[in-house]
């Protein structure tokens, strides 16, 4: 997050212009969760669509509460542990109203945009344990991984003092460290914690529905924008700069991914261009605010290229990570952050160059040390809490729940349910014959 300085003695005035984007760019980012959700939903088989868009959904509820209580003041408010947590000064948002201002801003404003950040980054962890996560394990889950996951690693990267920016000096312009790179730690975690799905590596777990997810994508790609360009802070030329190089990498990614698969494969898909997409995007969200227009296309490309290898890794290492979180979103965010110490420039940073421009390895270092600590302190406390839960409730479904299907089974509903009855109760054999049977086998 670009932050405003302001001349010695001079008062913030609240912008118009910069308050009118970010509110725009906080719908946008909203929205992406959403679009997530239809992007996994479609990804899923269909016994386990419902319950993959209430894992998102829920999302949006669970984090919103524990964020105005006390997420936004731990990781915003003024410094109390030498960079590691921010204070309890703005619990329940106290003493922040529509004339508090965050540079040009209302303050208000930024801690929604902030929220929303947190949010989504809940919601991809849902991918790694897609088809198997109980769903009330999940509820607690949530807000327990909010506080102790995304809350510090967000103030050591963007709060007050945090010790990876004001501290070492790492550089992540719209949050490869606290989003991609901590969900894609924390989904690797979680799905070791529960265990593959019923008939890994035996069962083709083909999705379900295509044309969800290129629409999901599509949602996704479009909040982006907000996402990156959003992080300026402003209506400005940074946010330009951002929102094109935000373009530019989806679409090396993109053609990156088809590359990779036409030449691997003998064939282009649909997954793959989605898949592809998105990679670039996630790479592209540290460095947007860092590199130039040829570097974004870098990004974009070595994200696409390489993450598309990275989703067959699960196979090898024996770890089911259902919706590919760590191929796509941990490899591609490592790929972001670092390339920031190759690509850097003075004209975006204001001070900080990369490798090719003159700046030696300094900066490599620096988004080396970050990325370390973030996804080894991400791993490391996702695991003790989804351990902690499933030895106090279980987070894993039972196999018949799983094998029958989650929707079914946890929610009383399937996609084919076309009404209730009473006070919501789903209607009793709304699925067709026929169509139970392909849901059996999904």
């Amino acid at each position: 997050m670009e932050t405003v300085f302001l001349a010695a003695g001079k008062t913030p005035a609240l912008d118009t212009g910069d308050t009118a984007w970010l509110l725009a760019a906080t719908a946008l980012v909203l929205l992406m969760t959403p679009g997530l959700a239809l992007f996994y939903g479609g990804m899923v088989r269909t016994k386990s669509v419902l319950n993959m868009l209430m894992m998102s959904f829920v999302s949006i509820a669970l984090v919103t509460v524990v964020w105005l209580a006390v997420g936004y003041s731990l990781a915003f408010g003024d410094d109390s542990a030498g960079g590691l947590i921010g204070g309890l000064k703005y619990t329940g948002m106290a003493g922040l109203g529509p004339g508090s201002l965050h540079g040009t801003v209302p303050t208000v404003l930024f801690a929604t945009f902030q929220l929303t950040f947190a949010i989504i980054t809940a919601a991809l962890v849902s991918g790694a344990v897609a088809d198997r996560a109980k769903f009330g394990a999940w509820l607690v889950f949530v807000p327990v991984w909010a506080l102790l996951v995304y809350v510090p690693v967000t103030h050591w990267v963007w709060g007050p003092g945090g010790w990876i920016l004001a501290r070492l000096g790492a550089l992540d312009f719209a949050g490869g460290l606290p989003v991609e790179i901590t969900s894609g730690a924390s989904g690797l975690a979680l799905c070791l914690v529960l265990g593959p799905r019923l008939g890994f590596k035996k069962d083709a777990m083909r999705p379900h529905n295509l044309p969800m997810v290129m629409l999901g994508a599509g949602l996704l790609w479009f909040g982006w924008f907000g996402f990156n360009a959003g992080s300026a802070l402003g209506a400005n030329g940074l946010a330009a700069a951002a929102f094109l190089n935000t373009l530019a990498a989806g679409c090396t990614g993109l053609l990156g991914w088809l590359f990779v698969e036409q030449k691997r494969d003998g064939h282009p898909t649909t997954l793959g261009a989605a898949s592809g997409a998105v990679a670039g995007l996630v790479a592209i969200t540290p460095s947007c605010g860092t590199v130039s227009l040829l570097g974004a296309l870098v990004v974009g490309l070595a994200a696409g290229v390489v993450c598309s290898y990275a989703v067959s890794w699960k196979f090898k290492l024996n770890y089911d990570d259902s919706l590919d979180v760590v191929g796509v979103h941990l490899v591609g965010g490592i790929i972001g952050t670092l390339l920031i110490g190759v690509f850097a420039v003075r004209e975006m940073t204001g001070g900080s160059e990369g490798l090719l421009y003159g700046g030696g390895l300094a900066q490599l270092g620096k988004q080396l040390v970050a990325v370390a600590a973030v996804g080894a302190y991400a791993f490391a406390v996702t695991y003790g809490i989804g351990r902690l839960i499933d030895r106090v409730m279980g987070f894993r479904a039972s196999e018949e729940q799983e094998d029958t299907g989650l929707d079914l089974t946890v929610h009383a509903e399937t996609a084919y349910d076309h009404g209730v009855l009473g006070h919501g109760a789903p209607v009793a054999h709304s699925v067709p014959a026929t169509t139970q049977k392909v849901t059996s086998q999904a």
